[in-house]
């Protein structure tokens, strides 16, 4: 494990390699699973805000989901995640012309019609953070799903780490100054292996 900032890193985020192929997944994460994206606390009161102004960025089944039930779940575990279809999607997912899944939140977002670009569990994929509230702690795992494996040999292919793929993310959760402690770690992890 890594430490930055507080934070413990599993090492594979910096020795694995990913990078997102859509032409072979078709954004697969979008609909398999049985939940929906894991939401922040404070996601929740987000997602109720812009509703309105992503709405028409939805499916028809998406929008009536959502104006039935909401934006989002409580799930077993305690935790809060986007709503599902009934046939398994997240509520917010659309496809693009060539059956490609992407974010309605993210589609509004590009068109400046909101500025949450969509949840960060979603812009962080594939690292999961596992927190402990009450222990002030983090971690950050590098989470294997077979869907991704075409990501896996591309991100081989163009030999980028999980972490430098996420860089927009990580910043936009830790900033800028923890994803520089980070790659300093990696590429000196790199320069002296064990």
């Amino acid at each position: 494990m890594i430490v930055v900032q507080g934070k413990l890193i599993s090492e594979e985020i910096v020795q694995e390699k990913f990078l997102c192929d859509l032409t072979k997944c078709k954004g697969a994460c979008c609909w398999e699973g049985d939940m929906g994206a894991p939401l922040e606390e404070d996601e929740l009161d987000i997602l109720d805000k812009i509703y309105p102004k992503v709405r028409p960025f939805l499916s028809e089944e998406g929008k009536h989901e959502i104006d039935k039930h909401g934006c989002y779940d409580k799930y077993e575990d305690g935790n809060y995640g986007t709503s599902l279809l009934a046939s398994g999607p997240c509520t917010f997912m659309t496809y693009d012309a060539i059956g490609v899944a992407q974010c309605g939140i993210e589609q509004a977002w590009k068109a400046g019609a909101v500025d949450f670009r969509k949840p960060i569990s979603c812009h962080l994929y594939p690292i999961r953070v596992a927190k402990k509230e009450i222990a002030d702690f983090e971690a950050l795992n590098y989470d294997r799903w077979d869907i991704c494996s075409a990501a896996c040999d591309l991100g081989a292919k163009h030999q980028l780490p999980v972490y430098q793929f996420l860089k927009d993310a990580l910043i936009r959760k830790y900033g800028e100054e923890f994803y520089e402690e980070l790659d300093a770690t990696a590429q000196y992890l790199k320069a002296n292996p064990a």
